[in-house]
């Protein structure tokens, strides 16, 4: 059966190169609103849930993958920075503390949906305000949940992760690979 990734994520698309080089990833268009009374730990399970029946819709005989990431500081969703200043005070907020990634999958095949969470902790160093600024300054930051990229310059920011690497880029690899060999059989 034909796999469908739903993602304009050019990260996530070469990541899922790693599982298989046979799929087609599609853009979605959906409502990304979450419900006011949702956890901030299942926004990104939701999402990717939405991402995937959106997608299931135009490719019904196909297995379809949606995926959502979300940066976790304590109780609140980091998104991706609207402007240099929001940069600024997320990378801020980071600094010196323990995070989490969570990124959300959602698998739908003949009717089947299966979803899961992925959670890595993140721990940024304790940066000065000059390091902050300048990564502001690079055009990095903008496209990603919590303004950082873990593969590129944000590297830099990090002192340790506890978890899966690939779930930080934007795809847990490895634990869905394992999800997609059980709907597959």
């Amino acid at each position: 059966m034909k796999l469908i990734l739903a993602s304009a994520s050019p990260r996530r698309r070469e990541l899922m190169k790693y599982i298989s080089c046979d799929f087609e990833a599609v853009s979605t268009d959906c409502d990304e609103t979450l419900p006011k009374d949702i956890k901030p730990a299942a926004a990104a399970e939701y999402l990717a849930t939405v991402k995937a029946k959106a997608a299931a819709e135009k490719y019904p005989d196909c297995i379809v993958i949606g995926c959502d990431t979300t940066v976790l500081c304590g109780s609140e969703i980091l998104g991706k920075p609207m402007d240099k200043a929001q940069c600024i005070a997320d990378i801020s907020k980071l600094s010196g503390r323990t995070h989490q990634v969570v990124t959300g999958c959602c698998i739908i095949s003949g009717g089947d949906i299966t979803s899961f969470s992925e959670v890595t902790d993140v721990t940024f160093r304790r940066l000065s305000a000059a390091e902050i600024e300048a990564y502001a300054d690079t055009d990095e930051p903008y496209d990603k949940a919590g303004g950082y990229g873990i593969q590129g310059l944000g590297s830099a920011l990090i002192s340790h992760i506890d978890g899966d690497f690939f779930n930080v880029v934007g795809l847990p690899v490895a634990r869905l690979f394992n999800e997609l060999k059980k709907v597959e059989s």
